[in-house]
């Protein structure tokens, strides 16, 4: 009886939560399945991430390979799936990066004003003036092409983004009431920044958290296509669909079609989630509705 209960309260809180964002709910039912798909790939595949099967090479969808073989023989629903790790792999701490730089110095220009915020918001211009493919490409291409590179990168350059989003925030609040008080009792620097002003500033950024790990994806796959991110034989969805790029003429289109379908369907998911999670913080949607 009560699991029947239970149920039926979890049933009416998803179906309140459909009616204010049904974007939020299928946009973290796809990411849902793309963590699911990354935790257990390795029981779900039969073969291994880079197996070769020799006498399996460029064959067309079929039940023995759902989404075929590649031209080296390894088997495409396979790399997809494992794809999906990477895809966690690259978007998470791309995000992680992004906040933890980017954070910070939205909440220390917003706060201190004056020349701080003069220099920091400078730097902040320098670094979104040159478009971001060109300038992921030409750092990554300098540093070298590991995972690492690549999700530092990417994060470094998306940071300005929150750091502009805090900024504003702050500077919103930073003469009110509570403000004024916990420098008056005496709070340091740090606590204010962190306990007080952190937790009435990061809605915002955490609604936009989403969109930008969708737009990491994006970036890295761009990176691999072009032969700058991570390659061959990593199965990492933009190297995959490098490498069956070459075969789409002579017929092979499934070798970049399926990864090219899971790329699509993990950015849909984001920017679906992100844009749900700022239906859902946002008091003006609210009462429109």
């Amino acid at each position: 009886m009560a699991s029947a209960i239970s149920d039926i309260r979890a049933g009416d809180r998803l179906a309140r939560l459909w009616r204010r964002s049904s974007s939020f709910v299928v946009g973290s039912a796809l990411v849902a399945l793309l963590v699911l798909t990354a935790l257990l790939c390795g029981v779900v595949s039969p073969y291994g991430p880079t197996e070769v099967l020799p006498n399996a090479i460029l064959q067309a969808p079929s039940a023995a390979h759902w989404f075929g073989t590649d031209g080296n023989g390894m088997d495409v629903f396979t790399r997809v799936l494992y794809g999906a790790r990477y895809a966690i792999a690259i978007a998470l701490p791309s995000a992680l990066v992004m906040v933890a730089v980017g954070v910070p110095l939205g909440l220390i220009a917003g706060y201190y004003g004056g020349v701080i915020d003069e220099v920091l918001t400078r730097m902040l211009d320098v670094l979104r003036a040159f478009p971001s493919i060109i300038l992921a490409l030409a750092v990554v291409s300098a540093t070298g092409q590991s995972l690492v590179n690549v999700v530092v990168v990417i994060g470094l350059i998306d940071a300005p983004i929150f750091a502009r989003m805090v900024r504003s925030e702050v500077i919103s609040i930073r003469r009110s009431d509570f403000v004024a008080s916990a420098v008056v009792t005496g709070n340091p620097t740090w606590r204010i920044l962190f306990v007080h002003l952190l937790p009435n500033t990061i809605k915002g950024a955490a609604a936009l958290l989403p969109l930008r790990m969708a737009w990491a994806l994006r970036v890295s796959a761009t990176l691999a296509f072009v032969g700058v991110g991570i390659q061959a034989p990593e199965p990492e969805w933009g190297a995959l669909i490098r490498q069956g790029a070459e075969y789409i003429i002579s017929g092979q289109h499934w070798v970049a079609m399926f990864p090219g379908i899971a790329l699509v369907i993990a950015v849909f998911g984001f920017n679906l989630m992100g844009d749900g999670l700022q239906e859902l913080t946002d008091p003006r949607l609210d009462v429109k509705k």
